[in-house]
């Protein structure tokens, strides 16, 4: 299965939130032919946004950046791939983030059309 998807990573009172779109592929016959509830994944994703000020020149200056991700995830269908019904996954990204860690991850609780 391909898919585009569309959501909220993050929401700050301070910051507002973080949205954006991804991509992915996910397979169900690497684990087992027979069933199509468990997806291996990957992914490319907005995975958030971080803010860094400094003091330059006697001034204060203010960077925001949002940065990306790039994983793997693992997901469970729960009617099986093919059907509409709830779907759960975890997954691990690397990202392009200055600040926040090189490596982070995300829990996914959906519905499937």
């Amino acid at each position: 299965m391909k898919y585009l998807s569309a959501g909220c990573v993050e929401y700050s009172s301070n910051y507002g939130s973080t949205c954006g779109f991804g991509a992915g592929w996910i397979v169900t016959d690497l684990f087992n032919s027979d069933s199509n509830k468990h997806g291996l994944g990957l992914y490319v994703t907005k995975a958030g946004h971080e803010t860094n000020a400094r003091v330059e020149n006697g001034n204060l200056n203010v960077y925001e950046n949002e940065y990306y991700g790039a994983g793997v995830s693992y997901t469970y269908f729960m009617n099986g791939i093919d059907k509409s019904g709830f779907t759960f996954g975890v997954s691990a990204h690397a990202t392009n983030s200055d600040y926040d860690g090189s490596v982070n991850g995300f829990l996914q609780v959906g519905y499937q059309f």
